[in-house]
């Protein structure tokens, strides 16, 4: 094929001048409408029938109210792994069709799986004559088939790129009836149930049509494609236009390009293609002087390519792109050659406001603007890709992407076993890169999500295949937990193993990262899905569910809070566990951070989850707001481009010893730091500076583990049990860790008019009569309360998704301003000082005790339970005073400072005239604490789902 510019101005100038292809037919507004529960309508051929029912398009359904009432026989598309809602007595008044909550998801106002035929008269106007009419349907849900009076369009099933029809009859000029048929069931082709592109658990199965909805004239040339493919190595772009039709000769191409959100702009230039061809190639030089795209400077260009023959221009197309490299090398990922690590999140088609994902760019642009200020510059989504809003505002804010198919082939279908999925996946991977590829945020793919059945040659095939058809992002075979087959032919992994916290089994410390997890591999490893730390509801978001989908599932969980007598501690609960759940977040991501080989890390989520049984893994709510308990500038200062870094060996001390620790930095930042001004300082509560230094204050390179030097401070100025913060200064960037220190002294509390025993036996009955005090130490003597598991990490996603699987508390709420605690600094949460006497204690039920009664230290429950509990209470006995802990205090040994302290504490509050408790409690209830027998647990009540 042979290109000739054409170089005079005239000609330049009046292509430009011509006028614009007719405009197009928004279908927007108002629609009829009707139903096809029986599925009949084609049968019946209902397009030539009329409807009588409205609604406004676009929206769904539900979004109008219409469909059924869900009840407890609905049909849902998504699996209910814990069934014990249906079988639970407690939970039988939820299960009434006038009160029906349940915890599994979010709760629609109405449900309709099923095809819905739409209708709508339209007017051709005259100067469409003769030509042929293209309708598109931005984001139907999901299923469609179209006419124009009985003139049939055929049918598409993408869930993620435009539905396009072209009538090539000859639709007259005048009044005509345009018709759809959406259908949201999953009939011959199932991408499975749980895909976040249709599952219940998050957006839900839906039927509608949102986005653009255009009706348009099609000249006899149409661009079905314009694909730009960068070269910053030539300083050029290659243009691919793809007609509808093979081109007569001398076909007249233009090309104007212009900086998007910056000044940098080329000269339009012309072509003529002199052979006859569908599929145009043009290269076109970008200048000495052109701007790239990057997370840091995010400079977008907009193309516009016109075609015209001697009848003039044909169409034109539209397009934006930037001068982007997204490559790897060795383990590592760049852009535009400068090193870069991911810090993500996936995003789960959550969006309570409607149930899908927005169409327009502004609610995108929150949603990333929202990323940044807590220094992400990455998203995944989650078996679904999003609309082109979101690319657009993607590219605009510099964040990479990680698209997906809309698969999670696990639950009801499985891949590589010759299913409709197969050819789908493939059909639907080639949409989503031809319609989306432009998009310089663009930058990775896989298939989707952990999929089952003969996956690993099918996704081998679909890895070779589309690294070649599209050599402009990088590809992984699918995103997987640790036991699914790594793809050998990806280009990066996005697995499990490189993530979570050894709390369970060893005291908490900051000097371990993953490397043992990555270094087996040769390319990119990005953790899969990290975090998953719950926290206690908020009760207060329930207000914000204004649209057709309802927290009937928070509803159940307050109500169920109250029903035992807690609905008071709501958000104490919901802020002392939202501290634990901070905490978690940053020791995963520092320790990320630490580990050289580690590409980056993909959250779940900083927003919550509002599936499976609702996963409040978020610091911020489904909405995107913050909870109350950490900012946006906290969790950046562990979660940014430059993060300050330490290697502790452990938080809690005595005051014999010396901290030390290593400091690093990580440098993402796209260039080296200068003047960088490195140093460390150790705070008191007042923030008062009690010890600094300086570090090493050299150019810090781009990368990981760049080592700034040693702290070591004996800990000797420290006289009495302290609270200190240890804070690294980088430039302007600050990070910050507690530690705590305790005397180390041989002197024996005075227990001389406290009786301790392990049981309240007849000597400690009779002390109490007689208006003694007793400690009754009850570690391994509890029994109601015994199968609650309780460590220092959170419940993970959540214990209904995982049927009870533990830890089954969510952190520890504590009076933190009680005498207790005079000679014991902590606050009101369990923060990591309380590991040594919280992680794997016992915890005591209270579900007998007087319905007001509060603990000293309460942990807090799974609020699908919300049992009250503790490790910590005092109660008037008889005449005398009792203080019962179940934390294991009697055999404290000289390696535990943080229990020797507490047992100190609560041995100098007893002695003091501050113990004046409250509550007055029998005997007999306190006993059935440690009594043996049969007590009503969570019982699954069934292994298969209703």
């Amino acid at each position: 094929m042979s290109i000739k510019p054409l170089l005079t101005f005239f000609l330049i100038f009046s292509l430009f001048q011509c006028t614009s292809p007719t405009k197009q037919i928004n279908l927007e507004g108002n629609w009829s409408y009707r139903l096809d529960k029986e599925n009949v309508g084609l049968k019946e051929k209902w397009q030539t029938l009329k409807f009588k029912d409205t609604i406004q398009l676009p929206s769904s359904l539900r979004d109008k109210g219409i469909g059924d009432n869900p009840t407890l026989t609905t049909e849902w598309t998504g699996s209910i792994y814990d069934s014990t809602w249906f079988f639970n007595p407690a939970m039988r008044k939820y299960r009434k069709k006038d009160s029906l909550k349940f915890p599994f998801w979010l709760t629609p106002n109405k449900h309709y799986v099923g095809a819905a035929w739409y209708q709508k008269d339209i007017i051709i106007p005259e100067k469409w004559n003769n030509k042929t009419i293209g309708l598109e349907l931005e984001r139907p849900h999901w299923q469609t088939q179209v006419w124009i009076d009985t003139v049939y369009g055929g049918s598409h099933n993408s869930l993620s790129a435009s539905h396009q029809y072209t009538f090539n009859q000859n639709i007259k000029p005048g009044k005509h009836t345009v018709t759809i048929r959406v259908d949201n069931a999953i009939r011959d082709l199932d991408v499975g149930i749980n895909s976040h592109s249709i599952s219940d658990h998050t957006q839900g199965n839906w039927n509608g049509i949102v986005g653009n909805m255009v009706l348009y004239p099609i000249n006899e040339y149409k661009i079905n494609q314009l694909k730009i493919t960068p070269n910053l190595g030539d300083k050029n772009i290659q243009a691919k236009i793809i007609l509808n039709k093979k081109a007569q000769k001398n076909i007249q191409v233009s090309i104007k390009i212009n900086g998007l959100n910056h000044e940098h702009s080329l000269k339009p230039s012309s072509f003529i293609f002199e052979n006859e061809t569908s599929e145009l190639s043009i290269k076109t030089p970008m200048g000495d002087d052109f701007k790239t795209w990057s997370e840091f400077d995010p400079n977008l260009y907009n193309i516009e390519v016109t075609i015209e023959d001697k009848g003039g221009i044909q169409d034109a197309k539209e397009a934006i792109f930037g001068m982007r490299a997204f490559t790897i090398e060795d383990k590592h990922f760049k852009i535009n050659g400068t090193p870069i690590s991911l810090r993500g999140t996936t995003e789960c088609s959550v969006f309570p406001l409607t149930g899908y994902p927005p169409t327009d760019e502004a609610s995108w642009t929150r949603i990333y603007e929202i990323c940044k200020s807590f220094g992400l510059n990455h998203m995944r989504f989650h078996s679904y890709c999003p609309p082109e809003a979101a690319f657009i505002a993607a590219d605009k804010a510099g964040i990479y992407l990680q698209v997906e198919g809309p698969s999670w082939a696990k639950y009801s279908v499985s891949l590589g076993n010759g299913k409709p999925i197969d050819t789908y996946l493939m059909e639907e991977t080639k949409r989503i890169i031809d319609t989306y590829g432009n998009h310089p945020s663009f930058c990775m793919m896989a298939y989707g999500n952990e999929p089952s059945g003969n996956y690993v040659p099918y996704l081998e095939n679909w890895v070779s295949h589309f690294r070649t058809y599209d050599p402009q992002r990088v590809f992984t075979g699918a995103s997987t937990g640790r036991s699914w087959s790594i793809i050998e032919n990806s280009d990066f992994i996005v697995r499990s193993p490189p993530r979570g916290l050894n709390w369970k089994n060893e005291q908490p410390q900051n000097t371990f990262d993953y490397r043992d997890k990555t270094e087996n591999q040769n390319r990119p490893y990005v953790t899969f899905e990290m975090g998953q730390w719950c926290v206690y509801p908020n009760f207060d978001e329930i207000k914000k569910y204004t649209g057709p989908l309802k927290a009937k599932n928070f509803e159940l969980f307050q109500e169920n809070l109250k029903d035992h007598h807690m609905a008071d501690q709501a958000h104490d609960f919901l802020m002392a566990s939202g501290k634990l759940q901070a905490s978690c977040y940053k020791q995963e991501i520092e320790a990320t951070l630490r580990t050289p080989n580690l590409a980056g890390f993909q959250l779940l989520s900083l927003n919550d989850f509002s599936g499976q049984g609702t996963a409040l893994v978020g610091v911020l709510d489904a909405f995107w707001d913050e909870k109350g308990y950490v900012s946006a500038k906290e969790f950046k200062s562990f979660c940014n481009d430059v993060v300050p870094l330490v290697r502790l060996p452990k938080y809690t001390f005595y005051n014999n010893e010396t901290l030390t620790a290593n400091v690093e930095v990580t440098n993402f930042s796209g260039e080296a730091l200068k003047d960088s001004n490195a140093k460390w300082e150790l705070l008191d509560k007042t923030n008062s500076i009690l010890q600094s230094g300086n570090l090493n204050s050299e150019a810090i390179p781009i990368g990981k583990c760049n080592e700034l030097g040693n702290i070591n401070v004996p800990l000797n100025f420290v006289t009495k049990a302290s609270k200190l913060t240890l804070k690294v200064h980088v430039g302007n960037y600050t990070n910050q860790w507690h530690i705590w220190v305790y005397p180390k002294t041989e002197a024996k509390v005075d227990t001389n008019n406290i009786y301790i025993t392990k049981s309240l036996d007849t000597k400690a009955t009779q002390i109490l009569k007689q208006g003694g005090n007793v400690l009754l130490l009850a570690a391994g003597k509890v029994e109601n309360g015994k199968d609650i598991i309780q460590y220092q990490t959170p419940v993970f996603w959540n214990t209904s998704w995982f049927k009870m699987r533990p830890p089954h508390t969510t952190g520890i709420l504590l009076k933190d301003k009680h005498p207790v605690f005079n000679d014991f600094p902590t606050d009101y949460y369990g923060d990591l000082q309380w590991w040594e006497v919280a992680n794997r204690q016992q915890i005591m039920n209270l579900e007998n005790f007087p319905a007001n009664f509060r603990p000293i230290v309460q942990p807090i429950d799974t609020w699908f339970l919300n049992r009250r509990l503790a490790m910590l209470f005092e109660a008037h006995v008889g005449e005398g005073k009792l203080m019962v802990c179940s934390i294991n205090l009697d055999e404290v040994n000289n390696n535990q400072p943080v229990a020797k302290q507490l047992y100190k504490s609560i041995i100098n509050y007893m002695n003091s005239n501050d113990f004046k408790p409250n509550d007055t409690i029998s005997l007999d209830i306190i006993n059935e604490l440690f009594e043996k027998k049969e007590r009503e647990v969570w019982n699954s009540y069934v292994k298969e789902n209703p």
